[in-house]
């Protein structure tokens, strides 16, 4: 079965029934399991028992990003291929995104505010992760304002696709200026192994998550849009 079989409606329902379940069966695992090993970790050398937010905020920076670039993709499906399933797709998951966004920038200035002594700094990384939040907060705005779903659509894939340019301002945010936030360091070494693995399975579990969520908003999306049509049906008739 090709991706392209699956922007029907009615095999997307199919094919996501069957494996919803073993998604978010493995989300729940790998979060259950991470957090528990990340309680269970020795305190830090240098940060103490503040090295245990890492788990939460790491995770929830990497999905968040992950999740706009998801948004993205579709959007840019949708305004190419002009098919509804691309921008339900994308606008299912604005929401989640900016959630997972929020997370990112609470559980930081939990971390900052020990580490920096300050709950907020304008750096580039935080700047440019703010200014994630915002384009998150934009579409869905963008999207409530116009009634037209075709115009509304178009509108917020344009918006997506440019601010996609944000994703690896913030990546790189860490290199191109100077930063209080610490450089990229999960694949570079700078990780104890003990701190690495339960980090690994709670991104995962974060991912898993963010794709169960996704799913289960848009199939929920498909369904109303089948009762709205049946509505006007039956309102025309």
């Amino acid at each position: 079965m090709s991706i392209f079989e699956l922007a029907n409606p009615k095999r997307f329902m199919e094919v996501s029934g069957l494996v919803l379940p073993w998604i978010a069966a493995a989300a729940a695992l790998a979060l259950v399991v991470g957090l528990i090993l990340g309680f269970r970790v020795p305190p830090d050398y240098q940060q103490g028992e503040t090295i245990r937010i890492m788990f939460l905020h790491v995770p929830a920076a990497t999905t968040a990003m992950m999740a706009y670039g998801a948004m993205a993709v579709a959007s840019a499906v949708g305004l190419i291929n002009r098919h509804p399933l691309a921008d339900v797709a994308a606008k299912t998951a604005a929401p989640l995104g900016a959630v997972f966004t929020a997370l990112g920038l609470i559980t930081g200035s939990l971390w900052g505010k020990p580490m920096w002594g300050a709950w907020w700094v304008w750096d580039g990384r935080l700047t440019s992760f703010l200014l994630l939040l915002l384009l998150y907060l934009g579409y869905i705005a963008l999207g409530s304002a116009i009634e037209d779903e075709t115009r509304s659509a178009r509108a917020c894939a344009i918006l997506a696709i440019i601010g996609a340019v944000n994703l690896p301002i913030i990546y790189f945010s860490v290199t191109w200026w100077t930063t209080l936030h610490q450089a990229n360091s999960i694949f570079a070494g700078k990780i104890a192994p003990v701190f690495l693995w339960p980090l690994f399975l709670m991104m995962g579990g974060y991912t898993l998550l963010f794709f169960s969520l996704w799913l289960v908003r848009i199939r929920t999306e498909i369904l109303n849009r089948r009762a709205r049509s049946v509505m006007l049906s039956r309102a025309a008739g």
